[in-house]
């Protein structure tokens, strides 16, 4: 499995909102699943990708391992770019060992039924799955609605480490773009 591109939306190098410690943050493009009052709705149309080979990203990442302790991917939503999302967490943990931490929208057991998952499962520390619900928004601890689910996949994490990440960030890039982020994101 190599050459694959991932599509996506943006690629923050540093964050402190995004899962435990320093983390770079990969947002992909593209959602069928549209939860109404999803904190990332610009991500759902696939058609507004970067793409991106994959081997760029994880060269990009690399670049920091030494200054973060691992990588969120979000989206969009990122089971539905499988193939080139293992590519992407086998190459970056077999490289670096950083933890890696994904959000999905699709539940639990939505995931077990997804072919070959079992080798993204394996690669990751922690899952949070399930979709977003404005009826049970709870925005703490990484979790946006009471209706998701953790996964521990590793001895790495617990929850005491996803409740103190702080809920929002205000980013500013060098080329002057403001980047929103976190479980509970500012609004304009």
């Amino acid at each position: 499995m190599t050459g694959q591109i991932l599509n996506l939306y943006h690629i923050e190098p540093l964050s402190l909102v995004n899962g435990p410690g320093k983390r770079s943050v990969v947002w992909v493009q593209g959602c069928t699943l549209n939860c109404p009052g999803c904190f990332n709705p610009q991500t759902h149309p696939a058609l507004a990708s970067k793409d991106w080979p994959v081997d760029r990203l994880v060269k990009l990442i690399l670049e920091r391992k030494n200054e973060i302790e691992g990588i969120t991917i979000s989206g969009g939503e990122p089971l539905q770019q499988i193939k080139p999302l293992i590519e992407l967490v086998r190459k970056v943990k077999d490289q670096s060992g950083l933890s890696i931490l994904v959000f999905s929208g699709f539940t639990w057991d939505e995931i077990q039924r997804i072919p070959g998952v079992h080798l993204l499962l394996k690669q990751l520390y922690v899952l949070i799955a399930g979709r977003y619900l404005a009826s049970k928004r709870l925005a703490s601890g990484l979790i946006g609605s009471s209706n998701k689910t953790i996964h521990f996949l590793t001895e790495r994490y617990k929850m005491a480490d996803l409740i103190l990440v702080p809920g929002a960030e205000v980013l500013l890039n060098p080329n002057g773009e403001i980047v929103l982020s976190g479980i509970d994101p500012l609004r304009w």
